[in-house]
């Protein structure tokens, strides 16, 4: 089924704001985590997003897109708002249907397994004349999920647990609407039970303490979400599904009603390059983590710098694969020794403007704004798409490149570095060998999380 997933407002369009969060960025986090469940664990199913970063769209061009692509479903991510007063979950579908129409039976079930799992009071099922409801040629659906002006609803609102959760009951009602079928267990895949996400890290230690006086084995792993570290209570990591669901159900019977299973894919399963000799997208999802970046890089120099996280981070945001650019910076700076013509003063990572002894490239100010300038130029490359607004441009080269000419790594060669005829490639040898890496690490881990069970 072709689902068209819409994160509401976006870019110049806020949309409700309070208690130090927006609604944008709330749905945008949402309608990504329901994009992976999706994605990850279900068969037959494409996902078409409105947006995939903090763009400005306006309602019919969202609308005309999913009519253009022929989506079977949409589904619009929003969050409410009412003077602070009222807090709850909502649904809509267009006020012109009967409550027996098909849309309508959908909406009741994914009303149904969204309220199991948000914690939120449940305001019913409702109808509206909204443009995305009234302007769609598929069946329509409309979450608010909690009103961010009020001190409950927004409370949970910040916890990554309850946003993962919301992502996770949506998932699990567009899956029964369409009878999607799980994917077939892939070796490698490792389904991670996380009880808790916390800033604070007495919190999670807290959490850690409560499990483990419950004879639940649990840890706490650190990752970086925007920027921020995140602390994670981790309770178990399975190779089995199974094994992991009754695990969660032991989480929740001691009271953890938030704990959710985090599948991540084998790193096998990511394209090796080798299998790719057309060179492997530019464009796509960033499959390692900035940990399993960080970890490679130093690896080959202890003294390297840990920028994994700003790859991730950037890359997402512009859409680039931002473990194969990280490999590219590798490339470029020699795992960060800075053994050519760039020096390390420069944040260049990406050797951009960089000729020759006489002309060492341009400078920034800040490893986070060369990681920016590097997704910049890529963007540049890989696309035609106009370059999204949260950043300012960096790239000085930006508008060099002629736009689009190169989607695919190894269409790089001769352009990014000349004459580079090998260029692609070396940048794909690397990752291959940053894969093959982090694969071993994990089996450690595995072999480790085994003996412990």
């Amino acid at each position: 089924m072709k689902l068209y997933l819409d994160p509401g407002h976006g870019g110049a369009d806020p949309g409700a704001t309070g208690n130090g969060l927006t609604e944008k960025d709330i749905t945008l986090d949402i309608a990504l985590k329901i994009r992976t469940i999706l994605m990850n664990n279900y068969e037959n199913i494409e996902v078409l997003m409105s947006r995939s970063g903090d763009i400005t769209k306006d309602l019919t061009e969202r609308t005309n897109e999913a009519n253009s692509w022929g989506a079977d479903f949409y589904i619009s991510i929003h969050i409410n708002a009412f003077n602070g007063t009222a807090q709850g979950y909502e649904d809509y579908i267009h006020n012109s249907l009967s409550d027996n129409s098909v849309t309508a039976k959908y909406r009741d079930l994914i009303h149904a397994e969204v309220i199991k799992l948000n914690q939120l009071i449940d305001r019913g099922k409702k109808k509206a004349d909204f443009h995305v409801l009234r302007e769609t040629a598929m069946p329509a659906f409309l979450s608010e999920n909690g009103f961010i002006d009020h001190p409950h609803d927004a409370a949970l609102m910040k916890q990554d647990s309850w946003r993962q959760n919301v992502a996770q009951a949506h998932a699990n009602g567009i899956a029964k609407v369409f009878g999607l079928n799980a994917k077939s267990e892939v070796p490698g895949t490792i389904y991670k039970v996380i009880a808790g996400s916390f800033k604070l890290r007495t919190n999670a230690d807290d959490r850690v303490t409560f499990l483990r006086s419950k004879s639940i084995e649990a840890f706490i792993v650190t990752t970086t979400i925007s920027g921020e570290t995140w602390y994670r209570v981790q309770a178990g990591a399975f190779s089995s599904r199974a094994n992991a669901e009754a695990r969660l159900q032991e989480v929740h019977n001691v009271g953890i009603t938030d704990a959710f299973i985090m599948v991540e894919p084998p790193v096998s399963s990511t394209p090796p390059p080798q299998s790719v000799p057309t060179g492997y997208s530019i464009l796509g999802p960033t499959y390692l983590s900035p940990e399993q970046m960080n970890r490679f890089a130093k690896s080959v120099n202890p003294n390297a710098p840990e920028l994994g996280g700003y790859y991730l981070t950037l890359g997402e945001y512009y859409g680039i694969r931002g473990d194969v650019a990280f490999s590219q910076a590798l490339h470029e700076t020699n795992y960060f020794r800075f053994t050519g013509i760039v020096k390390p003063e420069q944040n260049n990572f990406a050797g951009i403007g960089a000729t020759g002894p006489s002309n060492s490239g341009a400078s920034f100010t800040t490893p986070e704004e060369g990681v920016l300038a590097h997704i910049q130029h890529l963007y540049a490359y890989a696309t035609t798409q106009p370059l999204l607004d949260k950043y300012p441009l960096v790239d000085p080269r930006f508008h060099f490149v002629k736009r689009g000419s190169a989607s695919t790594w190894t269409a790089l060669n001769g352009k990014w570095a000349v004459p580079g005829t090998t260029y692609g490639q070396s940048i794909l040898s690397i990752y291959e060998k940053m894969i093959n890496s982090t694969k071993q690490t994990l089996d450690i881990i595995l072999n480790e999380v085994k003996n412990n069970q």
